[in-house]
């Protein structure tokens, strides 16, 4: 009868922290305004300036991004391009090209060369998601770490980003950029 009871207490305990853990929805963005379009956002050229905030709020990095972008329709998809090239305060500077290919009304997989497999994006009213997992290297070794990437679009050109980046469920920080299309 004990045995039973801590059983139920440990499902309860753990149903308690997994909806504890749950983060919105982009559905719930539905009826937000200006409505996200990816491939008339994303197109042409867009400049981005962010940062990257340790978890104890900590400004470990400041970066801008020239992001060029223009999409296609192949096989009856759109498939979009976007040509990062980033600017790091220290000097550092780095490169990724991002292929979006829309899967149906909203969703959108991406693909990058250190992205490791798809990204998975969902998007409603003014609110896009992107989740992937990004091969960061850190002094000499290369870490896979999880993205939750939140973008809103605020004005006609004007985005805001929010990500959380996490290693086995711990968060590692988090990256702030806002992007205004030219």
């Amino acid at each position: 009868m004990i045995h039973s009871i801590f059983k139920l207490l440990v499902i309860l305990a753990t149903a308690i922290f997994l909806l504890a853990c749950a983060g919105p929805s982009v559905q719930q963005y539905a009826n937000e305004k200006p409505a996200l379009d990816m491939s008339e956002y994303f197109s042409g050229t867009i400049d981005a300036y962010g940062i990257f905030t340790d978890r104890s709020g900590e400004v470990k990095k400041r970066f801008t991004v020239l992001i060029k972008a223009d999409w296609k329709v192949v096989d009856g998809k759109k498939v979009g391009t976007l040509d990062e090239s980033f600017e790091y305060s220290d000097g550092s500077k780095q490169k990724r090209v991002w292929t979006l290919i829309e899967q149906g009304p909203g969703k959108y997989i991406g693909r990058a060369d250190d992205v490791v497999g798809d990204a998975q994006g969902e998007l409603a009213g003014n609110a896009l998601n992107w989740t992937y997992t990004l091969a960061l290297p850190v002094d000499g070794t290369v870490y896979h770490v999880q993205f939750n990437d939140w973008m809103y679009l605020v004005a006609p050109k004007v985005m805001l980003n929010k990500a959380k980046m996490s290693k086995f469920g711990i968060e590692l920080g988090e990256v702030t950029l806002s992007f205004y299309k030219r």
